[in-house]
């Protein structure tokens, strides 16, 4: 007796079958709906199910997906370097699923574009800025004869291919996740938040690219981007590719002393931070942690001028007066280059500003003045770039020479990007970067927690205390 059809719908992010032939790993991947009665999967089970479907020889119709394949060829052939071939090539053999790890600069975005023209299904990338999103755009309409949608910033114009940015994929998805052959997730790292997940748990896609210059997270979460998109297919770190294909470059770290007045207020609001700290025994190295210290600091008026003490003795460390003398010295020496300085936060970007008399990005800048800012610097028009966070993924400024970092988190991914901004390769071009830390602070342990990455293990370049 034949086996009875079986039926796939997809249904807001979800696959549907309202019968289920009698095959335990088919069962394995389906739940039963008690509302509805049929059987229901995330719709990243389709192509499990299909392929079980199809090795069984089971007979099925297929009303989930509403993409074909489309002819996509390119408009002018591409050669890939070395390290792109090989990351391709990995994807490819593992049936066009899974994470590549390239440094900033080395052509995640052209691999992508090896990877649709490959696959040849309509395709959904996804970025997590509005720049982002625009710089893609370009790129593939440079590559692709057919026009390229956009839907994100107040932009809702849907092609066979097109690029979103994280936010609005997690709002479309459950209306659009059938209708895209290829998800690519540029900077996936981002993609284990819990708001971005359904974009890869939403989508049918069968086909599907990571893409990411630091997969590691400190929460463990690259194991959540392996099970949504698929394994670790290639790596390549930036000490493989400087000086070939990245500027060869070199990391520089600046030392500065509090002044007497900053040490003092320093090492009182410290005290008073680390009391409460100890009193409560608080292991401040895990995140549980941390969250423990901000929930018991605000039942008590001790615990709120604990609080207020980290937060004052963060501000002395990361703006010191001295980090000021030491930027303004970097400043002269390299007048002739292209800089950008990386801070931790917007307050610190509106207080050089105010005392540099230069404009400042952060991602309160309204896009076209951000545009406007980013071509007057790589016309050098404007030599300096002061930014906080939002130079840290993707945007494209090959122009920059020298990146000074005056402060930041611990993190060693926002450490890699920084560095990352400056290694785009130029004729003749040598990338420089400068960590400046205020000396006897907690900043010393940030600098060396973010320093734990291989491009920085190479041989630095002499200290320059007197920068």
């Amino acid at each position: 007796m034949p086996s009875p059809l079986t039926e796939l719908h997809y249904d807001s992010g979800t696959l549907v079958a309202p019968t289920l032939p009698d095959d335990a790993r088919l069962h394995a991947l389906f739940q039963k709906d008690g509302r509805t009665g049929v059987f229901r999967a995330p719709a990243l089970h389709y192509r499990d199910v299909v392929l079980r479907l199809r090795e069984c020889g089971l007979p099925y119709e297929d009303r989930a997906k509403r993409f074909e394949p489309v002819e996509l060829p390119l408009t002018v052939p591409i050669e890939p370097f070395p390290h792109q071939r090989a990351a391709l090539e990995a994807w490819t053999r593992a049936g066009g699923r899974g994470l590549v790890e390239l440094p900033t600069g080395a052509g995640k975005t052209l691999l992508a574009v090896l990877a649709i023209a490959w696959v040849k299904r309509p395709t959904l990338v996804v970025v997590p800025t509005l720049d982002l999103m625009a710089q893609w755009q370009g790129v593939l309409a440079k590559h692709f004869s057919g026009p390229v949608g956009m839907v994100g910033g107040g932009v809702n114009d849907r092609q066979t291919l097109t690029v979103t940015t994280y936010d609005s994929a997690a709002m479309q998805m459950e209306f659009t996740g059938n209708r895209f052959g290829l998800l690519i997730c540029d900077e996936c790292h981002h993609l284990p938040a819990p708001s971005y997940r359904f974009i890869a748990e939403g989508t049918l896609a069968p086909y599907r690219l990571g893409l990411t210059a630091t997969l590691e997270r400190a929460d463990g979460g690259e194991r959540v981007c392996e099970e949504l998109l698929g394994p670790l297919v290639h790596r390549t770190g930036i000490d493989e590719l400087q000086g070939q294909y990245l500027a060869p470059y070199e990391v520089r770290r600046i030392e500065v002393p509090l002044t007497p007045d900053e040490k003092t207020r320093y090492d009182e609001a410290r005290g008073r931070y680390l009391t409460f700290v100890r009193r409560l025994g608080v292991p401040l190295a895990s995140p549980e942690g941390w969250a423990r210290f901000l929930a018991q600091s605000q039942r008590s008026d001790e615990g709120r001028a604990a609080y207020r003490g980290y937060r004052e003795q963060r501000r002395i460390a990361l703006t010191s007066s001295g980090k000021l003398d030491a930027l303004w010295k970097i400043l002269l020496e390299h007048r002739e280059d292209r800089v950008i300085v990386f801070t931790d936060d917007n307050e610190t970007v509106y207080t050089l500003a105010r005392k540099l008399l230069l404009p400042a990005l952060t991602h309160h800048t309204p896009l076209p003045e951000r545009k406007a800012l980013l071509a007057a610097f790589a016309s050098a028009e404007l030599p300096v770039l002061l930014t906080s966070r939002v130079l840290n993924e993707g945007v494209d400024v090959p122009e920059a020479r020298v990146g000074v970092v005056l402060s930041g988190s611990g993190s060693v991914r926002e450490h890699v990007q920084r560095l990352g901004r400056i290694l785009r390769k130029r004729p003749g071009k040598r990338a420089l970067l400068y960590e400046v830390c205020s000396a006897q602070t907690a900043e010393s342990g940030i600098s060396e927690r973010r320093r734990q990455h291989r491009a920085y293990q190479e041989p630095e370049g002499p200290p320059d205390a007197d920068a």
